[in-house]
């Protein structure tokens, strides 16, 4: 990430004047327009017509060089990056720091952490750190909730979970961990189809968590029947799930068709090939597509063995994480920058929707987009600033440039 070429001012009083940018707006690409960051906030937004605020005058002039100013992304699953894992047992809350400095300067500016298929006793305890960070000061990428990936879905479709911990839903850690942490889970991965995980969908959803199905055996009827009683987020589609075939249409096939549910995908050219990525977003439409990372520790890490995922030893070759035991796909060490180029690259989605993918599709899943997710007045300064071959110049979280 090169950092932008700026004019003097002065930055704390008048804050951050972002000019010649295309701006990404919901209504459309502001061509050599303005964006003015201000107090955490974004305190004005405007084409090359519009007067810029007085008070704007002392902000520190950065010129956008006809490059893209695109909302912070929001990663809704991700395990971690740097060497450090959520699942880490970090008193000192340091592992989630190092985990959001280094989304931060790859454009994620929200996350979830996510936590892996463990013991109730440790996923207590990664629910508590979380909770904890999320009550500081958070200088880099935002932690936004948790995202239970698990322990309740399929041994069939484990991936890299951990079986020792699998188990069917239980109501009362649920309403344990939602009583004791109120605000803090925003996401969970089940297998619908376990006994119980109707109930336990309803129960999600009546604490305001998104219920979503991954690692599942389900069929086409069983995902249905789910979303009938709340489901309403498909995890890595495509991966660990039941195919699409024409006579059994599966879990992929409910995802693809039921305007229900919103679709995860990594991006990264090796979970899933970029023309399935295509017919998941013709099937569900630009608006419930998500862009993930499902990133590990590994992420911006060398190759090489001494990694661990769930306690479940890893292999890293040429960038991509499998497990030691087996070769099973372990999470990803893609960054959301990444994915969105990819989006853009491969697959052949256009900026603007891209950029929803990667944030205001997230935003709006978790209830935040009158937040965060794009990039309107008044919403909080999350803001990337991307060169014509979208590489990122700088990234602002929360109105603090990411260096």
């Amino acid at each position: 990430m090169s950092g932008p070429a700026r004019q003097a001012g002065n930055a704390w009083s008048g804050g951050t004047l972002i000019a010649n940018a295309r701006i990404v707006t919901p209504g459309g690409v502001l061509d050599g327009g303005w964006i003015w960051l201000r107090n955490a906030e974004i305190a004005a937004i405007g084409g090359p017509s519009d007067p810029l605020p007085s008070a704007a005058a002392s902000a520190e002039r950065i010129d956008g060089d006809g490059g893209w100013a695109l909302p912070g992304f929001v990663d809704v699953h991700v395990h971690g990056g740097a060497g450090h894992d959520f699942m880490d047992a970090d008193e000192s809350l340091a592992g989630i720091e190092a985990i959001a400095r280094f989304h931060a300067k790859h454009g994620t500016t929200g996350m979830l952490a996510t936590s892996l298929t463990a013991s109730r006793e440790e996923l207590t305890a990664m629910i508590d750190r979380a909770s904890r960070y999320m009550a500081g000061d958070m200088p880099f990428a935002q932690v936004l909730g948790v995202h239970l990936e698990g322990p309740f879905v399929s041994l069939k479709w484990k991936g890299a979970q951990n079986p020792d911990y699998i188990g069917p839903p239980q109501l009362d850690w649920l309403d344990e961990w939602a009583a004791r942490y109120p605000g803090v889970l925003k996401l969970q991965t089940l297998a619908p189809e376990l006994p119980g995980a109707l109930d336990y969908i309803e129960r999600l959803a009546s604490h305001g968590i998104v219920p979503a199905a991954g690692h599942t055996d389900a069929t086409y009827e069983q995902i249905v029947a789910a979303a009938d009683r709340g489901l309403r987020h498909a995890v890595h589609t495509f991966n660990a799930m039941t195919p699409l075939h024409h006579r059994n249409p599966g879990t992929v096939g409910a995802v693809l068709t039921d305007d229900r549910i919103s679709a995860e995908v990594i991006a990264d050219g090796h979970h899933v090939h970029h023309a399935a990525i295509k017919v998941l977003s013709r099937s569900k439409g630009n608006g419930k597509v998500i862009l993930v990372t499902d990133a590990m520790a590994a992420a911006g890490m060398p190759d090489g063995e001494g990694y661990e995922l769930g306690g479940l030893p890893v292999v890293l070759t040429c960038g991509v994480a499998r497990l030691k035991d087996g070769g099973n796909l372990a999470g990803s060490t893609l960054t959301m920058i990444g994915a969105f180029r990819h989006m853009v690259r491969e697959v052949g989605i256009d900026i603007p929707a891209a950029s929803a993918m990667a944030s205001g599709n997230p935003a709006r899943q978790l209830g935040l987009d009158g937040v965060t997710g794009s990039l309107e007045a008044r919403k909080r300064a999350d803001v990337l600033l991307l060169n014509e071959a979208l590489e990122l110049r700088a990234v602002w979280a929360r109105g603090r440039l990411q260096e």
